[in-house]
């Protein structure tokens, strides 16, 4: 006779895993118990050798396909007398904290065939679910995960679903959110804009819903994480209306497909792109629009890209169907907010929020625990890449490589994610958005609180951006958490470039960026660095322009224009954006900030090439987004100049006499790109030159810094969300022979800083006192 102690640790919890054991305990024919604590799951099972190792063995080899296995420890025991069953026991605490809140989990195809099955008992019920999906991390209050600390708790179980709740065979065995139409939430639908009607609840909810969406009408709709906005993608008008309400005058609109097959008849989707579309996270996926694809142009003004989704919850699942049967179109859905604020999730927040923005809402009485807006990613290089981590995602754990103080970094002030260090383990929130906006600033707030009450306890050590300016770093330094570390900004895009590739380091990091602050208190952007999460040399960046306005140069990327050609000795022309007037209205002098940005180059090349965005900038990052999109409407084979290196634009790298970066000129290119635009040739060609440009520029600096010793190069940074560019480099990347690492799992961009920040704080908490620490 054996008994063994399983201790499981990683994501555990909400899966599955439990009722996975007991069903698992039962083929074997094995006693014991399993219970949930704080660290995981942890699970005792007796009998016979041969069925103790093939119960063990079929732990790890088939556990639910949510799960993640972090570490398995096995132990042995004294067996037990008068054991007679298999049983799951109530949650226990544990004296050492794991964060272990699984992410929300898409319908299942179970639950979708009984959801579209008129004789089931659940038929179009929107909140079915079972032990394989539904809602979690947006539901969860309190760790360990069980029903009662959860926003179901209100919901007592009818006696079919305690019945499923307590059958082994049924795949509701513990399931915690598990409700029917007799015992769980419903559906409200009212009128927000219209004279006051009356409230419809349940199946007439629903339909009045999808007639609104039918009708042209916008809906605000109460998702698993949040409010969103939803009408029909087909109609110009209602399109038009709902981007003119929201204040978003061009970024693209996301949009819901009731079916893979109806995505495909949207966008062209290769393997890694419709493989990550019918995953459980069901993320917005961004891929090459169909010409005939039946959306309107204002969905996505001036891109050749849609993002699109399959649905996330089965509410969604049902309006998504509907309407499509309905009128055969599928549905925008955005964030229910005004532009560049996160989403509502209070109820008694959406008529002073929305209303003016949503005809109608439907909503829900059943509670969210905490908000998670939609997941958003493109495949780059063969791989599904995010751009947006949360529902679906977040708060999924990264291993760090190792144990150590418990961190909390607070991320950058655009796109800022927050992030906590709990053993081995980054825990990162969802997106929160931009910290300018008060809502984000009291939403970023609110969730660091948050995830300190879920661990439940304090932190060792707060990590923050070295910019003194940002919301986040002010946030730090007055909250008296702990000890504060100060982190370089490319230092952190690098270190998370690493860890999310699970590569302890060094490479060279090529982090280009619309700026960060440096050591030399200049503003950073287009780096070269070698180093690892511990430290870093900054070996070569882009030559450093005056940038005397500030931020209206971010407001107007002209201007950069401008200061690039007068630092170049070029005069300022009268092409794209740029006019005769554009010199007088713009400061000059080489006093004050200076910056070294990719990201604010991009800017120049966008306004001198007459994109959108090259004159007044409406949302971060429009131009460069612009210069990518046209770009792209060029193949630039058999058209570049006669270049013995194959090179479109001239690369230009100088060394300094003494020890120092390298500098990469730029004035070689401005000159061939004023020159070619007064020739005549054409924007687009100039657009994909200059991507090519900036492509051979990483690859010469990588060969003249990296040698026979360094060739693994981290490609990290807001630029490098441009698919183009980051194709091009890793192509001739590779084929100089380095490595290439990407980023998957978190954004290029600034969502992925609280990471890089987590990992370098680890990394320097055992080297330096508390006090004097920063990167």
């Amino acid at each position: 006779m054996r008994r063994s102690r399983l201790t499981i640790r990683g994501t555990v919890q909400g899966v599955g895993f439990r009722p996975f054991l007991h069903r698992l305990a039962g083929r074997n024919g094995v006693t014991g118990f399993v219970v949930n604590d704080h660290q995981g799951v942890t699970c005792e099972v007796q009998g016979s050798d041969d069925r103790v190792i093939d119960f063990i063995r079929r732990v790890r080899d088939e556990a639910p396909s949510q799960a993640r296995i972090d570490r398995f420890d096995v132990a042995a025991l004294e067996p037990l007398d008068g054991e007679t069953d298999f049983v799951i026991t109530s949650s226990r605490p544990a004296a050492e904290v794991r964060l272990t809140v699984p992410a929300d989990i898409a319908p299942c195809p179970d639950c979708l065939t009984e959801l579209d099955d008129p004789d089931d008992r659940r038929f179009a019920y929107p909140f079915i679910c079972c032990t394989d999906c539904g809602p979690r991390y947006t539901v969860v209050s309190a760790l360990p995960y069980e029903r009662e600390r959860t926003s179901m708790a209100p919901f007592h179980l009818c006696g079919l679903c305690r019945d499923e709740f307590g059958d082994p065979a049924d795949r509701r065995f513990h399931a915690q959110a598990i409700c029917c139409p007799n015992c769980g939430p419903h559906l409200r639908f009212e009128h927000l804009v219209d004279a006051p009607s009356d409230v419809v609840t349940g199946v007439a909810a629903l339909d009045a819903a999808v007639a609104s969406l039918v009708a042209g009408r916008v809906v605000a709709v109460k998702g698993v994480g949040g409010y969103q906005l939803m009408c029909r993608a087909d109609d110009h008008e209602v399109v038009t209306r709902l981007r003119t309400r929201k204040v978003r005058v061009d970024k693209p609109f996301a949009l819901l497909a009731p079916s893979i097959d109806i995505a495909e008849q949207l966008v062209d989707l290769d393997p890694a792109g419709r493989a990550a579309m019918v995953d459980a996270a069901a993320p917005i996926v961004i891929a090459p629009r169909r010409p005939e694809a039946p959306v309107a142009a204002d969905v996505a003004p001036l891109h050749s890209t849609l993002g699109v989704m399959l649905p996330s919850t089965p509410l969604h699942h049902l309006l998504a169907h509907r309407l499509h049967e309905a009128v055969g179109a599928v549905a925008v859905c955005t964030s229910g907010n005004r532009s560049d604020e996160p989403m509502v999730v209070a109820d008694g927040l959406v008529r002073p929020e929305l209303a003016g923005v949503a005809d109608v809402v439907l909503s829900n009485n059943r509670r969210i625990e905490r908000r998670a807006d939609d997941s958003v990613g493109q495949v780059v290089a063969g791989r599904y890449r995010i751009l947006r981590r949360a529902r679906g995602f977040a708060p999924r754990s990264i291993k760090l490589g190792g144990d150590g103080p418990t961190v909390l970094a607070v991320g950058a002030e655009l796109k800022n994610t927050v992030g906590l260090a709990i053993g081995d383990d980054a825990v990162l929130s969802v997106h929160i958005g931009d910290l300018e906006q008060p809502a984000a600033l009291e939403a970023f707030e609110v969730t660091i609180a948050d995830l300190l009450e879920l661990v439940g306890g304090s932190v060792d050590l707060v990590v923050h951006d070295r910019h003194p300016e940002y919301l986040s770093t002010k946030f730090a330094l007055a909250a008296d958490l702990a000890p504060t570390l100060a982190s370089q900004h490319h230092h952190a895009h690098l270190a998370s470039c690493l860890v999310d590739n699970e590569h302890d380091g060094p490479a060279i990091g090529v982090t280009f960026d619309g700026l960060g602050w440096g050591t030399d208190r200049a503003l950073w952007g287009g780096e070269f660095l070698i180093g690892d999460a511990a430290g870093f040399e900054r070996v070569a960046h882009l030559a450093s322009v005056p940038m005397p306005d500030g931020t209206a140069a971010l407001r107007e990327p002209w201007r950069m224009a401008v200061h690039h050609l007068r630092a170049a000795g070029i005069d300022v022309p009268a092409v794209g954006w740029l006019t005769a007037a554009s010199t007088t209205s713009v400061p000059s002098g080489s006093t004050g900030l200076t910056t070294t940005s990719m990201g604010r180059l991009f800017d120049a090349i966008g306004a001198l090439c007459g994109v959108a965005g090259g004159d007044v900038a409406r949302h971060e990052g429009q131009a460069a987004a612009q210069l990518e999109q046209l770009a792209e409407t060029v193949d630039l084979a058999g058209t570049a100049p006669n270049d013995p290196n194959g090179r479109a634009y001239p690369v230009e790298i100088t060394s300094p006499d003494t020890a120092g970066p390298s500098i990469i000129e730029v004035s070689g290119l401005l000159a061939a790109v004023v020159d070619e635009l007064h020739s005549g040739v054409g924007p687009a060609v100039v657009a994909r030159r200059f991507h090519h440009w900036v492509a051979d520029v990483i690859v010469a600096t990588c060969e003249l810094l990296g040698g026979d010793d360094q060739r693994n190069v981290a490609l990290t940074g807001g630029v490098f969300q441009n698919r183009l560019l980051t194709e091009l480099a890793e192509a001739q990347l590779t084929a100089a022979g380095f490595r290439v690492l990407l980023h998957r799992r978190v954004p290029a961009n600034d969502g992925g800083i609280a990471l890089g920040q987590l990992a370098i704080a680890r990394a320097l908490a055992g080297a330096k006192p508390p006090s004097t620490m920063e990167s």
